[in-house]
């Protein structure tokens, strides 16, 4: 990517080499609204051609990847909306978006309503207003590469509802009107260092074969790009800001296993560290393989997270047995060794360092009140440039002033950008991609005085924070159990937020990683290695919004006397916290004793690397309270 021109505003004094732009963020103005309209009048015109009454678009790709490349964008093409999530149908006289809670004010900003109508996912699922909406005996079409077995599942009830039809298509009816959309990406795919994988890939397979014996299954087809990734030790770079080489992969139980990617990706070093352990085929071979494999009979396992349709219905065609069920590789993967563990925590270290040096910048400059949320998300890559280990962002940062922090996931353009204003709040939720470890972290700050509203809502976020980081529980909980932890101090006031408290995350891979999660939905157990975000949050919507986030890691934990296996977290990311918007009259003696003694930490971890003016501000950011 090609770095922007420099734009000049304010001077980081603390950047002597670098130039103050984003290398691996752009603040371009992808969508519009206005788009949306003649090319939704030309999906119609396909569908009227072909004899459909609609057509179902969700945002994913063949992988059913939350980060997915330009060339599978076909929801923002088509409807101006840029989300990580949402389901758009397409009906011939009306047609819905529906969005999470994280999104439902960026859709009804991104795309033109009086042509698509934003839904809330909790009040409306795309099922129920297919039900609804769909004309008896409409026939619906849908592309088999874009949906699980599950969620066509769902279709066909939610079309039997309707009194319609559900049709698949050989080819998705956006692409036969995108006429210009992107190539498919070649990134190089090449090996990851087994210093920082820690098993080398051999081991994994015979792992991975001992799961497939247990579970009767002859083959494994790979579809989730991160397990392949992960079983094979490889990394690419074909989606933004994750090192993610998109391909498949078959493993038998017995034999060689086979990874499919276009030939012009696979560079000799990955072919060198795979060895004799896998051939390399082209993709446009993959397709035959799954035909070859099903003629030999057998038990064939797909994912049920991210397998396609397609992939059973042409194992079925061919005679196969498409068993479909859990990939094992993810919660393998999920699990993290001693390696990735101890990369982890020298990726956290070198971060907080980073961070820090930000937020102290931040308090010099933003008072003077001519920083922008853009300026700041410059300034914090830049930060962690200057290590001199980063790879990419892990992910566009969310860089929010006043109002625009209550959007939980707001990405600043040139035409959103909104100065840092005094007695505001500002939130910046960003991470890093180094080779050793994923970071994510979210600060809230206060520039200028906040108002005692503001101090009780970050507190009491901070409460539910501490809360999650203390908790201690029996071995086979799951993250659904502890969720409402963080968020009783916010109940307590009869305030809620509209997201999960955590997401798993990757090794150098991505920074949204299941399948544990802290959140209504995270029902996988929670084992020893596992590393998960903790940030809860509070919006209010038009004024401002809060989240505090760190990254934590589940360790065992010894109860005098109990007589249950326990586990608790182990804390990773280290930088201050605003004391300034903390209450400590409304904090137990418990809870701020857990904020100094973090703090303490942070000094003692992260001071030592930094100048002397910075650390003389640390002191003072991480002074002891209450």
């Amino acid at each position: 990517m090609q770095p922007r021109a420099v734009r000049p505003s304010v001077s980081l004094p603390i950047l002597t080499v670098f130039s103050r732009m984003a290398q691996f963020q752009l603040f371009d103005d992808t969508t519009s609204p206005s788009q949306g309209p003649a090319r939704i009048a030309k999906l119609r015109a396909e569908l009227t051609r072909r004899g459909f009454d609609g057509f179902i678009v969700p945002r994913a790709d063949e992988h059913q990847g939350e980060y997915v490349p330009k060339s599978a964008e076909r929801l923002a093409w088509l409807t101006g909306f840029t989300g990580s999530a949402g389901t758009a149908i397409i009906l011939q006289n009306k047609a819905a978006l529906v969005v999470d809670g994280r999104y439902t004010v960026q859709a009804a900003e991104q795309v033109d309503t009086s042509v698509v109508t934003p839904v809330q996912l909790a009040e409306t699922s795309p099922e129920d207003w297919i039900a609804t909406h769909l004309p008896e005996g409409g026939v619906l079409a849908y592309d088999p590469w874009l949906h699980t077995s599950d969620s066509l599942k769902r279709l066909e009830q939610a079309v039997g509802r309707a009194g319609g039809k559900l049709t698949p298509v050989d080819i998705n009816l956006v692409d036969v009107i995108w006429i210009d959309r992107p190539a498919p990406p070649q990134a190089p795919v090449r090996p990851h260092a087994l210093d920082h994988a820690g098993e080398a890939a051999p081991a994994k397979l015979e792992r991975i074969r001992r799961k497939m014996a247990e579970a009767k299954v002859d083959a494994l087809v790979i579809s989730d790009p991160h397990n392949l990734a992960w079983a094979f030790n490889l990394r690419g770079g074909d989606v933004g800001h994750t090192p993610l080489p998109l391909g498949y992969a078959i493993i038998p139980r017995e034999g060689r296993a086979s990874l499919f990617f276009d030939p012009a990706k696979v560079t000799n070093e990955a072919g060198d560290a795979v060895g004799d352990l896998a051939e390399f085929k082209p993709i446009s071979a993959f397709q035959t393989a799954l035909d070859e494999l099903s003629h030999r009979g057998g038990k064939v396992r797909i994912d049920s997270a991210t397998g396609a349709v397609a992939l059973i219905r042409r194992i079925e065609a061919a005679g196969g047995k498409a068993d479909v069920g859990s990939d094992p590789i993810a919660l393998m993967k999920a699990v993290k060794n001693q390696a990735e563990i101890a990369g982890s925590r020298t990726a956290h270290l070198r971060d907080g360092v980073a961070v820090a040096r930000f937020l102290a910048w931040l308090d010099r400059e933003a008072p003077k009140g001519s920083l922008t949320e853009i300026d700041a998300v410059e300034a914090l890559e830049a930060f962690r440039v200057e290590t001199g280990a980063l790879k990419n962002i892990s992910f566009p940062s969310i860089s929010g002033a006043g109002p625009n922090a209550a959007l939980p996931h707001y990405r600043v353009t040139s035409s959103s950008n909104r100065r840092i204003e005094v007695n505001q709040i500002f939130l910046i939720d960003s991470g890093a991609q180094y080779e050793d470890g994923t970071t994510d972290i979210t600060r809230t700050i206060i520039v200028g005085d906040p108002t005692p509203e503001m101090q009780d809502r970050f507190t009491r976020v901070l409460k539910g924070h501490i809360a999650i980081a203390q908790s201690v529980f029996p071995k086979g909980t799951t993250g659904a159990q502890i969720d409402s932890f963080a968020r009783k101090p916010l109940w307590d006031a009869g305030l809620d937020f509209d997201h999960g408290t955590g997401h798993g995350i990757g090794s150098y891979l991505s920074v949204h990683e299941g399948p544990q999660r802290i959140a209504k939905t995270g029902h996988t157990p929670l084992e020893i290695g596992m590393m998960l975000s903790n940030e809860p949050g509070y919006y209010k919507p038009g004024a401002y919004g809060i989240r505090i986030e760190n990254l934590i890691l589940v360790e065992p934990r010894t109860i005098p006397g109990g007589d249950r296996e326990m586990l608790g977290f182990e804390t990773l990311t280290f930088t201050p916290i605003d004391l300034r918007l903390v209450e400590p009259a409304i904090m137990t003696a418990d809870e701020i004793a857990w904020l100094n003694a973090y703090h303490s930490a942070v000094r003692e971890k992260i001071g030592p690397n930094l100048d002397a003016e910075t650390r003389a501000w640390l002191e003072n950011a991480t002074r002891t309270i209450g």
